[in-house]
């Protein structure tokens, strides 16, 4: 058995150049290949010849190692007239007027080709016609050729994946029977890159048969679905000197179907008479049409003082491959538990039954890199909301109470959140995230308030420990990678928060901690553990938090 290899020798050569007549064309350089040197000379006799030398040759001469060139120009010619007559419209009317010089007619005809590439001809192409030199001037028209008119197939799917074709049809816009587009192709293969529900295994393949287009991508699920389960452990009011033991229980199934169909139901118990509730299902591409439609409820009850629910209708609509446009509308209720405390009150109490029906809008961009585990990118979100809010009387509270109000009036809100992810280094990386929020109304009410406080928000503190009319803050972490998703990190938090209904308005909570996320087979183990202080707690480490709990993706 014979094996055989070649190797090319590393050959230093000097190269030196000059042109005849003297230009700003010379100089020298090393080389240490020779198909280094010869594709510099290459490059280099491109070169001027575009400045319409076209008659320019080198006179080389070889001296060991070293090579001496003299470029002879020759005489120089310049265009005087590029005719686009040829070069149907639709293909360049988007475009400035060429320009008369070779450079520029080169650029020119390459966007030419793109523009026909994007609407639907594929094997374009464009050439310089006839070349007419009259003494010192070259005139010439272009000649263009559009190939034939191709139109998309069905969109083909592969891999390991319950993906629906329709699915993807829906998501690249990539439609049977519309022209091909170059752009579109490209375009598609960036948004499957980024999807939450699969990642693309592979650049899209494409065939060409009979005037059609038929792409094809291979894909391969992620494992999306969450199951997630946290334990939290604080200080128990009720019992000094005792912990209390909170939990949380968040289900998330996606793309059932593979139809990006989602349904998330969410459970959370605050304190020993706190819980939270969330379903919402949402569903893609309903009907086929580019709008995604989703409906949620939740429920809040605060410990014996109040109980919220939310529904609400949402319509999603995508923008571009990384904006998101939403259309909400939410009916907002709010009973009292209680009643017994208020039976004498002679003012409007700080909580009360209401109803708020809000109609809104959000915006949402998202460039993240990945949608679980980013290292770079950002992501913004902007919701605003109005609507009319009615306060009930409620038999249990002195009629008096309600005398001179006005219990209809319009409530406004908005809020927003900004995040972004360095990555300075492989070990090292850092997040930061803003995020603010106002509401609006003359009778405003307790239960009326934003709820911030705990691992989503500002850590440190216990879930939803904070009411706030309207509220701005900063969180940072500064995270040590010492696997793919798996990091030691430091946090801090800081804001500022509005509550009419306290005796200091301004609060300027602050916290602090650490924490490790570590990757295992099928999930990811979260520990976290923080202090803070704020006008309602003191800076203290019997108040620390901690939050450990493992979220697992199947």
């Amino acid at each position: 058995m014979a094996f055989g290899f070649s190797v090319e020798a590393q050959e230093t050569t000097f190269l030196k150049w000059e042109t005849i007549p003297e230009t700003e064309w010379k100089g020298s350089k090393i080389f240490f290949s020779k198909t280094k040197e010869t594709e510099f000379l290459d490059s280099l006799q491109t070169a001027i010849r575009n400045e319409g030398y076209l008659e320019a040759f080198f006179e080389e001469e070889r001296r060991s190692d070293s090579l001496f060139v003299k470029v002879v120009l020759g005489k120089k010619y310049v265009w005087k007239a590029i005719g686009t007559e040829n070069v149907p419209a639709e293909f360049s009317r988007s475009l400035y007027p060429i320009e008369k010089n070779y450079n520029s007619a080169l650029v020119w005809m390459q966007k030419v080709v793109s523009e026909a590439e994007n609407q639907g001809f594929p094997f374009a192409k464009i050439n310089f016609g006839e070349i007419k030199i009259e003494g010192d001037s070259i005139r010439s028209n272009l000649v263009f050729d559009s190939g034939p008119l191709i139109l998309w197939d069905s969109v083909e799917v592969s891999g390991s994946t319950k993906t629906q074709g329709k699915y993807i049809q829906n998501l690249t816009g990539i439609i049977p029977g519309s022209p091909f587009s170059q752009k579109q192709l490209n375009q598609a293969s960036r948004q499957l890159r980024r999807s939450p529900y699969f990642s693309l295994t592979r650049e899209p393949g494409l065939s060409f048969q009979i005037k059609k287009a038929l792409p094809t991508f291979d894909l391969r699920d992620r494992n999306t679905n969450v199951l997630d389960g946290i334990v939290g452990l604080l200080p128990n009011e009720n019992e000094p000197g005792k912990m209390l033991i909170t939990g949380q229980l968040d289900l998330e199934l996606y793309h059932l179907g593979g139809k990006g169909r989602d349904v998330e139901i969410h459970w959370q118990r605050l304190n020993l008479q706190s819980q939270s509730l969330d379903i919402s299902a949402k569903e893609s591409f309903l009907f086929n049409s580019p709008i995604d439609v989703q409906i949620g409820f939740s429920l809040l009850k605060q410990d014996t003082t109040f109980l919220n629910r939310f529904l609400s209708l949402d319509f999603g609509y995508r923008i571009s491959s990384n904006s998101y446009l939403n259309f909400f509308t939410k009916r907002q209720a709010g009973d009292l538990i209680s009643t017994y405390a208020y039976r004498e009150v002679t003012d409007l109490p700080d909580v009360a039954d209401f109803r708020w029906n809000q109609y809104g809008i959000s915006v949402h961009f998202n460039s993240l890199e990945d949608p679980f585990f980013p290292r770079r990118g950002s992501l913004f979100n902007v919701e605003l909301a109005a609507g009319n809010k009615k306060i009930l009387q409620n038999t249990g509270i002195p009629d008096e109470v309600y005398s001179g109000i006005d219990l209809n009036t319009p409530q406004y809100q908005i809020q927003g959140s900004y995040e972004k992810h360095f990555f300075i280094r492989p070990t090292w990386g850092m997040w930061f995230k803003g995020s603010g929020g106002l509401i609006q109304n003359d009778n405003l009410l307790l239960n009326d308030l934003f709820r911030l406080g705990g691992l989503k928000t500002i850590r440190g503190f216990n879930e939803n420990f904070f009411y706030a009319r309207s509220f701005g803050y900063l969180s940072m972490e500064q995270r040590l990678f010492f696997g793919e998703n798996s990091f030691l990190m430091v946090f801090a938090d800081a804001g500022i928060l509005e509550n009419p209904y306290f005796a200091t308005a301004i609060d300027r909570p602050v916290s602090f901690g650490a924490g490790l996320n570590l990757e295992t087979g099928s999930g990811l183990f979260r520990f976290i553990y923080g202090v803070g202080k704020s006008n309602l707690q003191p800076l203290q480490f019997s108040y620390s938090r901690i939050h450990f709990g493992y979220l697992a993706r199947f």
